[in-house]
């Protein structure tokens, strides 16, 4: 029964090692634009964001290595769907989370994520 817990919680670990596979960008989106937007949006006053012109902020997580990252707000599978989702209404998403709702246009969001998921 040993052999058997052992083998059972090594299977459990196999899986926890491997990274999703994410997409370089959002193929619905237009970079550029969403490095313009990002800094239109104010989302630099709380995150630092490569190349975002003011983007300082140290109040929510840096932005740089999204493209790399597992997890989006700690939890939520790192998807192209997932982070149009989170940028346009966080609290639908997490009710406890800081991050504010701007209102980004669905449009908008898919600019913004085709720009983060570029920062590695």
């Amino acid at each position: 029964m040993k052999h058997l817990s052992l083998l059972l919680a090594l299977l459990g670990l196999a899986g926890c090692g491997e990274k999703p596979v994410t997409p370089l960008a959002d193929a619905r989106g237009d970079a550029e634009r969403g490095k313009q937007l990002l800094w239109q949006y104010g989302c630099g006053a709380c995150h630092s964001i490569p190349e975002v012109k003011g983007a300082f902020g140290n109040v929510g997580p840096p932005l740089e290595g999204m493209a790399e990252r597992v997890y989006l707000a700690g939890f939520l599978p790192n998807t192209p769907e997932n982070m149009v989702r989170w940028i346009r209404a966080p609290q639908a998403v997490d009710p406890l989370t800081a991050m504010p709702d701007l209102k980004v246009t669905e449009a908008h969001a898919h600019d913004m994520a085709a720009y983060l998921y570029r920062l590695k």
